[in-house]
């Protein structure tokens, strides 16, 4: 998968989104939100929502949705952007894991995440179309967006460890590739890159490639690294 196909540009920027546009329906009439998602090991993508909210009460009645994500413009006209539109079905879980994901890059929602009226909702893409600027559009299936479950699950099983390592021994080359100075960590690993956070800020980094296990993620952070070194005259 190299970086000018359809499916890896629409991965990349799920996986980097931090804002987004949801779309219910009451009775038929749309109705668009403002939403802050996070993405799953497997690209579900994850939304905490109040159950006092009117798109909360819209999935509850009809789970059928389409989240759109929209990239940075590459000038004054808003079209160039890149942008996807996946549809799936909303549904309510309840579990920690997914819920420290959705933390670790939206750190702030830890002031309420917790209230009652609150629940982690996972919506897993059917399909999508991506839209890579001006007159660029793709139709992707759900297997165009699921990433390969042995590497999902490979990378899971290392990532603590190797969040740990890296964070413990290598606070040098996070912040090289976060771009910026300070105490950055990495807060959360997949298989298309990983998150670093300072505080209330997070930056993604994709990886080349999408990777298989621990030895592919070590491959990407050596490398990104030296770029990034580079980049900076280091």
């Amino acid at each position: 998968m190299t970086d000018d196909l359809p499916a890896w540009q629409a991965r990349k920027l799920l996986r980097a989104a931090r804002a987004g546009t949801l779309a219910s329906a009451a009775q038929g009439q749309p109705f668009a939100s403002l939403v802050t998602p996070a993405t799953a090991p497997d690209l579900a993508l994850l939304l905490l929502l109040s159950e006092l909210s009117e798109h909360t009460r819209h999935l509850r009645a009809d789970p059928r949705c389409s989240i759109l994500v929209v990239g940075m413009a590459e000038g004054p006209n808003p079209q160039t952007a890149p942008r996807i539109t996946v549809t799936g079905m909303a549904e309510v879980v309840s579990d920690a894991a997914l819920k420290a994901r959705y933390l670790a890059v939206h750190p702030y929602a830890a002031l309420y995440a917790d209230f009652g009226d609150f629940a982690l909702w996972r919506v897993r893409p059917v399909a999508g179309l991506m839209v890579g600027g001006f007159a660029r559009a793709n139709r992707l299936r759900a297997t165009d967006l699921t990433p390969d479950p042995a590497a999902v699950a490979a990378v899971e099983a290392s990532a603590e460890d190797l969040m740990t390592h890296c964070n413990r021994d290598h606070a040098d080359a996070m912040a090289a590739l976060a771009g910026a100075p300070g105490a950055w960590r990495m807060v959360a690993v997949d298989v298309d890159g990983c998150d670093l956070g300072q505080e209330e800020r997070v930056v993604r980094v994709a990886w080349s490639a999408p990777v298989a296990d621990a030895l592919g993620i070590r491959t990407e952070l050596v490398a990104l690294t030296k770029q990034a070194r580079a980049a900076a005259g280091g």
